[in-house]
């Protein structure tokens, strides 16, 4: 499992900090989550194939997640896109999309798909052969869901020195990766467990911004490999947090020790702070598994 960071700061972009996007590569399937203003520059950026996007997740709409979209959407048009796209947000971004590109007569030469949510409850929007991905309802001024994308169990291993050792046909490897036995042609048995070894186990992912502090959601969270959780202020500014629906790297903390999570991710860093490192500080106070998120940083786990 892969992260890139391309942007993780709050609110207005700066010269030298984006607002939210990432691109969350697991089991080879390449996803986009939120898409913040200057999003396909730092995806040129970072060498992330246009092409391998297929499916796109915006947590809110509010600015800084999602005014990047349409110029992706149009440059992924001008680059002769074939391939569909689904976008996954809530009840207007197709309105608001399509507005934009019915007065600029960009209509695209791909399909275009909206999947448009609305539940106050977690659903799974999405279920491919290798992932699946599930709303996260958080706490924020408006509508807002973080995303929680859960890797399907892997085949078992073939030990290739037993099997070759047995002269069993490769036409059986499949069923035996499933976890069958092996019939040999003089109909003795050969129990999976001489054949193969356990997968690698399936990674999870938890993207949580924009969110005020939410207890109620450490069940869903329960167990996550990484946890990405919005620290927008650090505890001198506490007051600010719930009244925008934000929260400090303390209580991202306390919601990844709650959650017994492995990782904890820091970022939407408010633009106020002249350095992250101390959101890490506080953070490690009472969780200690913590990184910072930061522009063009990529995060790889087993």
């Amino acid at each position: 499992m892969k992260l890139t960071i391309l942007g993780c700061y709050a609110a207005t972009p700066r010269s030298f900090t984006n607002p939210t996007s990432q691109v969350l590569e697991i089991n080879n399937e390449v996803f986009l989550i939120d898409c913040g203003e200057g999003t396909q520059v730092e995806l040129r950026r970072n060498k992330i194939k246009f092409g391998k996007i297929k499916h796109i997740f915006i947590s809110h709409l509010h600015g800084d997640h999602f005014y990047g979209l349409v110029g992706l959407i149009s440059t992924f048009m001008l680059l002769n896109r074939k391939t569909e796209l689904h976008i996954y947000g809530p009840v207007g971004i197709k309105e608001i999309i399509l507005l934009q590109l019915k007065f600029s007569k960009s209509w695209t030469g791909y399909p275009l798909f909206f999947h448009e949510l609305k539940s106050d409850e977690p659903q799974i929007v999405l279920n491919t052969k290798k992932v699946t991905v599930e709303t996260i309802p958080l706490k924020h001024r408006i509508y807002a869901n973080g995303f929680l994308f859960r890797e399907k169990p892997k085949p078992r291993k073939l030990l290739m020195e037993e099997v070759e050792k047995y002269a069993i046909d490769v036409a059986y490897y499949k069923g035996i990766k499933k976890g069958k036995d092996a019939v040999l042609e003089d109909g003795s048995i050969i129990p999976n467990a001489l054949l193969t070894a356990d997968p690698e186990p399936p990674s999870s992912y938890a993207f949580c911004s924009d969110t005020a502090y939410h207890p109620a959601l450490v069940n869903q969270l329960d167990n996550v490999d990484v946890l990405y959780h919005e620290s927008t202020f650090l505890e001198e500014h506490a007051y600010l947090a719930a009244p925008t629906g934000h929260s400090t790297a303390r209580e991202a903390a306390a919601m990844a020790r709650a959650a017994k999570v492995s990782t904890l991710i820091l970022g939407h860093f408010s633009t106020r702070y002249d350095s992250i490192e101390i959101f890490q500080k506080e953070a490690e106070e009472i969780f200690p598994r913590v990184l910072l998120a930061d522009d063009g940083k990529t995060f790889s786990f087993p």
